[in-house]
């Protein structure tokens, strides 16, 4: 099965939720856990044991193990191997990109057999030119994995990278829909490369109509986000919309039966 495939299931079985593993500081204080790797596991296991099985797809947030060094890097790997057995989707959320060698060196530790920090996809940046992702792209179609590639974010600095206008006409946001659209052409149900869009934009100026793939939408509640804005933002039907919530749910903790008790109240608000 593809990666979209396998989201597919689970999303069919779960509902679209995304929920954010972030092992903020303050949420480990929060928690009354210790700002170190001892707290850092103690939360990202209580994170597993609460959402494995139990959502479509989990996103840790990779920056707050690497923020430890390499036992915190240790830790992630356990995540992902805890999440994989449940049969639970991970998006490891990296926002990686470059060129070359190194893109390829990304691809090989996010996206191939073997590697202990692959998980099902990864978040991707493109603003070293979206043919820079390509040897992302090679990696995940050849081992049935996916990518979310950054497109429109809701933090003000973006617009004025995204919104700039390429030579051709359009955003250059809008450049980064159409050439994942292209790669998606006629996949079933979607394709392998979805989008990343901020659920708090004021408005979205993206056409995702031709995208036939997935879209990642974080900033739903703790941010400001709530249905209706999914829904003017997106559409009714929401057909391969993600919304993400991290702190909402994430500040349940630290009981495991809480945590998955938020995560599905947060869920059955995306009900139609």
């Amino acid at each position: 099965m593809t990666f979209a495939q396998r989201l597919a299931k689970a999303v069919s079985q779960h509902g679209p939720l995304c929920v954010g593993i972030d092992p903020h500081p303050g949420l480990l204080d929060a928690w009354g856990l210790p700002r170190d790797v001892s707290g850092l596991e103690r939360f990202a296991l209580t994170c597993v044991e609460a959402f494995g099985g139990h959502v479509a797809l989990v996103k840790p947030q990779a920056a707050f193990f690497e923020s430890h060094g390499s036992k915190g890097v240790a830790v992630l790997e356990r995540v992902l191997a805890d999440l994989r057995d449940a049969g639970t989707p991970v998006l490891v959320d990296a926002k990686r990109g470059d060129i070359g060698s190194t893109m390829a060196a990304y691809a090989q530790a996010y996206l191939s057999d073997g590697s202990p920090l692959a998980g099902d996809a990864v978040t991707l940046s493109p603003y070293l030119g979206f043919g820079s992702l390509e040897p992302a792209l090679e990696a995940a179609r050849a081992s049935g994995r996916g990518v979310f590639v950054l497109a429109r974010t809701s933090n003000p600095e973006g617009a004025s990278v995204q919104c700039a206008e390429v030579p051709s006409g359009g955003s250059v946001a809008q450049s980064v829909v159409d050439e994942a659209a292209r790669r998606n052409a006629g996949a079933d149900p979607l394709g392998d490369v979805g989008l990343v869009v901020g659920a708090t934009l004021d408005r979205l100026d993206i056409d995702l109509s031709d995208l036939h793939g997935y879209v990642l939408a974080p900033g739903f509640g703790a941010q400001g986000a709530t249905v209706a804005d999914l829904r003017r933002l997106f559409g009714d039907e929401l057909r391969g919309v993600l919304p993400t919530s991290s702190r909402d749910v994430l500040k349940h903790g630290p009981d495991s039966a809480s945590l998955r008790s938020a995560a599905r109240r947060v869920g059955d608000s995306l009900e139609m």
